[in-house]
C-alpha cells in the first residue's frame, strides 16, 4: 500500500513541475495576449500570497511573510499552523495544537520573538510527555489568538538593526492597527467547532472596531477574539524503556529467572532484555479557553510625527486532566522488579522482552488534575518623527509580562499489589501493545488506597502548584540619515530588563514517604472516592482483551473527603505544601542586556546590475544575577559578558526581477534560563558539586546564506536559498574536576576544612563543542493562470527544506561516553503542499505539512542514548463562499487525516515511548463586514 506521505511527496513532485513549467510559458502566453489587457483584482488568500511576496521583494534581508486574508481574518487558525507554510520552519504540537517552532533546524530555544517590535516571551504548561511547563525562552505561540494579527515576519539573516539573541530567526508579530484601514470598519465572526474524538462542540468568535477621525489624524482600534476548545488524548506510553543489565537502570533485575550480575556480568535474558518502565494506555481531557484583545490609538499631529499606542492581552485558561492504567513496579526496585516474576517471556530481534506474564507486579490507576492560566499583557508607545525630509527617528518604549500559572497540579492514585497473572504483549506493535491485567480493573474491590510502603510504593496525594513569570522592559531609540537618495546611515540603541521567575511548592515528607497517601477514615471506602472511564480507545485498533474501561480515582471526592487542599494538617494527615520542599525549582535570574548599533543601507550598480544592502556592526553587553539554592543556601552569582556582531546583507538584480541575495553575520544566542540557576547540591565531604550553571557563555555562530529568487509575475516566485551555520560552542550536561574557586559560587558553601582551592567535581550544564548546520530550502508560489479555464482559478505553494547537522553530545558524564547525533529538534526534511481555488465568490484550499523525525532529548535517561520524534503528516482544508459583498460563510477541517504523536527512545531500538491522537476539527463559520 502506498502510504500517505508518498502521495503527498508526489503531489508536491507534480506540482513543482506543473508550476515550473506554467511560468516558464507564462512569457509566450502574456505575449499571445498583448493585445487583450484584463485587470485581474486578487481577494482573499491569493491576495494575501502577493501582498507578502511584495514585503520579501522589497527587504534587504532574507525575510517571509505572511498577511491576513482580509479584516481580523488570518489564514490559519493557530500562528504557528500559519508558520509551518514558511521554507524551513516547522512546528511542534501539544495536545493537537501548534505550540512552537523550529525554523531551519534550530529549535524554538534559539528563534526570539518580538511583538509589535519589542521582544515578548509567552510561556503555557504543557503535559510531561511534551516537555511540561515552558521554563525557557521559547515562545509559545497557541497563547494567542491568530485573528488578533495581520502580519507575520520571519526574519532569516541577521543584519546590525534587528536585536540580537536568535540564532535560528527572529520573528516579527504585528497587530492591526488604526492607521491600516482609515474609514471606520467593524467585522465580526464566528464558528462552531466538532471534535470527532471529543465529540464536544466549541465555539470561537471574533470582533474588529476601527476609525480615524479629524482628517485622518487620529485613529482608534479594538479587536477581541474568544475561543473555547476542549479535546481527548488517548494511545499508549511506557514512561521509557529499561535494561536491567544496563548500570544506569534504576529498577534493578526481575526475581525470576536469574541469575542477576552472579557471577558479575553474567544475566539471564530477561535481565539483559529492555522492558516498558510503566507500560499504560492513558485518556487526557483538555478543556481550553482563549481570550485576546487588542488596542491602538494613532495620533498624527503634523505630517512628520506619529504617535502609536499598542495594547495587547491574552488570556489562556484551562485545565487537563490525565487519567492511566498503568504498571509501576517495573520502574521501581526494593518491592519492584526485585520481587517480580517473569513466565513464558518472549523476545525479538532488536533486544526487547516484547510479551510475557508477570506475577508479584504493583498495578496503578490514577488522577491527575492540572489547573492552567497564561495571562500576558504588553503596552508600548513609539514615536516616529521627520526631523526633516532626510533626517528621521523613533523611540519605542514598552512593557510585557507573561504569568503562567498552574496554581493545582494534583495526582491521587489507587494501587494494587503483588498481583498475579499481569500479561503484556507488544510482539506485534510496539505502539499498541495488547494488556491482560488477572483481575477485574473496574472492581473497586480490587484496589487499595495504600499508606506504606509494606508492599510497594504508597499511593499518591501528590500536590505540585507551581507558577513561572517573565517580565520584559524595552526602550528602544533609532535614528536614519539620507547622506545622498542611494545611501543612508542608521544607528540605535536598545535596553532590556528582563526579569524570570519560578516557583513551586511540595508537601511535606512524612514518615519516610514523600507525597504518599493517608489513611482513609472509618466508613470511606474506595467504592465513594472513585469513577468509572469508559469509552477508550477509539481509532487505536485495541488488541482484543485490553480494558477499554477501567476504574480511577475521582480526585474531587478525595480532596473533598479528606481536604487535602486546606494547605495544613488535619485529622486525615499533613497536606503543608512548602516551597523548601523543592528549593531546586525555586530560582530567579534578572538580565539587563544594552546593545547599539551602527548601520548604512546603500544602492548602487555593478556592471550595470543593480546592487543594494546593508552593512553593520552591533555591540551587546549582557549583565546577569542569578539565584538559586545550593541546599539550604540562597546564592546570588553575578557576571557579565559582551559581543561584538557584524553583518551584511547583499541584494543584486542581474536581471529584472530576479534577485540574488547574499549574507553573512556573527550571531548569539544566550543561554537557557533554567540552566543558569546556581541552585543544586554539594557534598562537602566527596567534595562533588551536581548545579546549574551561571557562567555559562551564550552559543555563539557565523552564518552565511545565499539565496536566488525569480518574481515573474506579481503572484509568483521562485526561490533557492542555501545557509550554513558554524555554531562555536553547545551547551550540555558534563562533568568536570576543578578548584572551587572557578565554580563562580562563594565560599560560605564550603565545610569539612575545605578551601576555595579545593578540587571538586563539578556535574552542571557546561559550553562544549558545537559543530555546523547547513542546508537549503526551496519555494514555488504560483496561480495556474497559464491554464486553461476552469483550472486557471487554481494556484500551489510548494517549499521544501533540507539541514543537516552534526553535534558531539555526551551522553554519560561520568563515564564519559558520546555520540554523534544531530541537533535536538532537528528535521532533516520537512515540506509543505497547498492547493488553492479561488473565483469570484469561493475560495478553497487543502495543505499538507510534512516534517522529519528529530531528537527531542539527549540523553535518553535509563541507559538510552537519545530520545526523539517519528515524522508527521498533517493535512488541513477551508473553504468559503461570498453570500454578498460583506457576508462570507466558511467551512474548515484540521488534522484530516488524524495524525499521531508518535514519540521513541533509543536511537537504535526506537522503542515507543509514547503513540498517542486527538482527532479532526472541523469548524463551521461566518464572517461579516459593516
Amino acid at each position: 500500500m502506498i502510504s500517505t506521505t508518498t502521495r503527498l511527496r508526489a503531489l508536491a513532485c507534480g506540482a513543482s513541475t506543473l508550476i515550473l513549467a506554467g511560468s516558464l510559458a507564462a512569457p509566450a502566453f502574456a505575449q499571445a495576449a498583448s493585445e487583450e489587457v484584463q485587470e485581474v483584482v486578487v481577494t482573499g488568500f491569493r491576495a494575501s500570497l502577493a501582498s507578502a511576496i511584495q514585503v520579501k521583494k522589497a527587504e534587504t534581508d532574507i525575510v517571509d511573510v505572511i498577511n491576513a486574508e482580509d479584516i481580523a481574518d488570518f489564514p490559519d487558525l493557530n500562528l504557528a499552523e500559519s508558520l509551518q507554510r514558511i521554507p524551513g520552519v516547522a512546528i511542534d504540537r501539544d495536545g493537537g495544537e501548534g505550540r512552537t517552532i523550529t525554523v531551519r533546524g534550530l529549535s524554538s530555544d534559539f528563534t526570539r520573538v518580538r511583538l509589535n517590535g519589542l521582544e515578548a516571551l509567552a510561556t503555557t504548561g504543557g503535559k510531561d510527555g511534551s516537555g511540561g511547563a515552558n521554563r525557557g525562552r521559547s515562545f509559545d505561540f497557541n497563547v494567542f489568538a491568530s485573528e488578533l494579527f495581520n502580519r507575520l515576519t520571519v526574519r532569516k539573516s541577521q543584519s546590525a538593526e534587528v536585536e540580537e539573541g536568535s540564532l535560528g530567526a527572529t520573528v516579527d508579530l504585528r497587530t492591526a492597527k488604526p492607521f491600516d484601514y482609515g474609514e471606520g470598519v467593524v467585522a465580526i465572526g464566528g464558528q462552531y467547532g466538532y471534535n470527532d474524538l471529543s465529540k464536544k462542540w466549541d465555539p470561537r468568535g471574533t470582533l474588529l472596531v476601527s476609525d480615524t477621525w479629524f482628517e485622518g489624524k487620529l485613529g482608534a482600534l479594538f479587536s477581541l477574539a474568544y475561543a473555547k476548545r476542549n479535546t481527548l488524548e488517548e494511545g499508549s506510553s511506557t514512561g521509557r524503556w529499561e535494561n536491567p543489565s544496563v548500570p544506569t537502570n534504576s529498577a534493578g533485575c526481575f526475581q525470576t529467572p536469574g541469575p542477576c550480575n552472579v557471577p558479575v556480568g553474567t544475566y539471564s535474558n530477561v535481565n539483559s532484555a529492555w522492558h516498558p518502565r510503566i507500560p499504560r494506555y492513558g485518556r487526557l481531557t483538555y478543556d481550553w479557553e482563549r481570550t485576546g484583545a487588542t488596542a491602538a490609538i494613532q495620533f498624527k499631529p503634523t505630517e512628520s510625527t506619529t504617535f502609536t499606542l499598542d495594547g495587547l492581552f491574552a488570556l489562556l485558561d484551562g485545565s487537563r486532566r490525565e487519567n492511566y492504567l498503568e504498571v509501576i513496579s517495573f520502574s521501581r526496585s526494593g518491592q519492584g522488579n526485585p520481587q517480580t516474576d517473569v513466565l513464558n517471556p518472549q523476545f525479538d530481534e532488536k533486544g526487547h522482552l516484547v510479551s510475557a506474564t508477570f506475577n508479584d507486579v504493583d498495578v496503578r490507576t490514577e488522577d491527575r488534575y492540572d489547573k492552567l492560566e497564561t495571562e500576558f499583557n504588553q503596552i508600548a508607545l513609539q514615536v516616529d518623527h521627520e526631523f526633516n525630509d532626510r533626517f528621521r527617528g523613533s523611540l519605542l518604549i514598552g512593557r510585557s509580562t507573561s504569568i503562567q500559572s498552574n496554581p493545582v497540579q494534583t495526582t491521587i492514585s489507587f494501587d494494587r499489589y503483588d498481583s498475579d497473572g499481569y500479561r503484556y504483549d507488544y510482539a506485534d506493535s510496539l505502539k499498541q501493545p495488547g494488556f491482560s491485567y488477572g483481575f477485574d480493573v473496574t472492581n473497586p474491590a480490587s484496589w487499595a488506597f495504600g499508606n506504606t510502603q509494606a508492599l510497594g510504593d504508597a499511593s499518591l496525594i501528590r500536590m505540585r502548584p507551581n507558577k513561572t513569570v517573565n517580565v520584559l522592559k524595552n526602550v528602544r531609540a533609532d535614528l536614519e540619515f539620507d547622506v545622498t537618495p542611494t545611501f543612508k546611515l542608521k544607528g540605535g540603541l536598545l535596553y532590556k530588563d528582563y526579569e524570570f521567575r519560578t516557583q513551586e511548592q511540595r508537601r511535606f515528607v512524612i514518615g519516610g514517604i514523600t507525597e504518599g497517601a493517608v489513611a482513609l477514615p472509618p466508613g470511606v471506602t474506595i467504592a465513594q472516592l472513585s469513577k468509572l472511564i469508559t469509552g477508550f480507545g477509539k481509532g487505536l485498533n485495541l488488541p482484543d482483551g485490553t480494558p477499554t474501561s477501567w476504574l480511577s480515582p475521582d480526585l474531587e471526592k478525595v480532596a473533598e473527603a479528606l481536604g487535602i487542599d486546606c494547605n495544613c494538617i488535619n485529622p486525615f494527615g499533613d497536606f503543608r505544601l512548602s516551597p523548601n520542599n523543592q528549593r531546586g525549582a525555586n530560582r530567579d535570574v534578572e538580565e539587563r542586556d544594552f546593545s547599539v548599533y551602527l548601520q548604512a543601507d546603500f544602492e548602487t550598480e555593478v556592471a550595470g546590475m543593480p546592487l543594494r544592502g546593508n552593512v553593520g556592526v552591533r555591540h551587546a553587553r549582557t549583565d546577569q544575577e542569578a539565584r538559586g539554592f545550593v541546599g539550604a543556601n540562597y546564592v546570588t552569582v553575578a557576571r557579565s559578558y559582551k559581543d561584538t556582531l557584524p553583518s551584511v546583507n547583499l541584494v543584486l538584480e542581474p536581471y529584472d526581477n530576479i534577485l540574488v541575495r547574499f549574507a553573512a553575520s556573527k550571531v548569539m544566542s544566550r543561554p537557557q534560563l533554567p540552566n543558569l540557576t546556581p541552585g543544586g547540591t554539594i557534598n562537602n565531604n566527596a567534595r562533588t558539586l551536581n548545579v546549574g550553571n551561571p557562567l555559562l557563555e551564550p552559543i555563539r555562530a557565523d552564518t552565511l546564506d545565499l539565496s536566488f529568487e525569480w518574481y515573474p509575475e506579481p503572484e509568483t516566485q521562485f526561490t533557492l536559498g542555501f545557509f550554513y551555520k558554524d555554531l562555536k560552542s553547545y551547551i550540555q550536561s558534563s562533568a568536570s574536576t576543578i578548584p572551587f574557586s572557578e565554580t563562580g559560587l562563594p565560599p560560605s558553601l564550603l565545610a569539612n576544612n575545605n578551601t576555595v582551592d579545593t578540587i571538586f567535581t563539578v556535574t552542571q550544564q557546561q559550553n562544549t563543542d558545537g559543530g555546523s548546520l547547513k542546508g537549503f530550502e526551496a519555494s514555488i508560489q504560483r496561480p495556474f493562470t497559464f491554464l486553461p479555464a476552469p483550472f486557471d482559478r487554481f494556484g500551489g505553494i510548494v517549499n521544501f527544506t533540507y539541514v543537516k547537522s552534526d553535534i558531539e553530545y555526551i551522553t554519560n558524564a561520568a563515564r564519559n561516553e558520546r555520540v554523534i547525533q544531530p541537533l535536538v529538534g532537528l528535521s532533516p526534511k520537512s515540506f509543505n503542499v497547498t492547493l488553492y481555488y479561488e473565483y469570484e465568490k469561493l475560495k478553497a484550499r487543502v495543505s499538507g505539512a510534512y516534517r522529519d523525525g528529530y531528537l527531542s532529548t539527549v540523553p535518553g535517561g535509563n541507559g538510552n542514548d537519545v530520545r526523539g520524534k517519528f515524522s508527521t503528516l498533517n493535512v488541513d482544508a477551508s473553504a468559503s463562499f461570498d453570500i454578498t459583498d460583506k457576508l462570507t460563510v466558511s467551512i474548515e477541517g484540521i488534522n484530516l487525516t488524524d495524525e499521531f504523536d508518535d514519540r521513541w527512545i533509543s536511537s537504535e531500538r526506537k522503542s515507543s515511548e509514547e503513540y498517542v491522537h486527538t482527532g479532526r476539527q472541523f469548524y463551521m463559520g461566518f464572517r461579516y463586514k459593516f
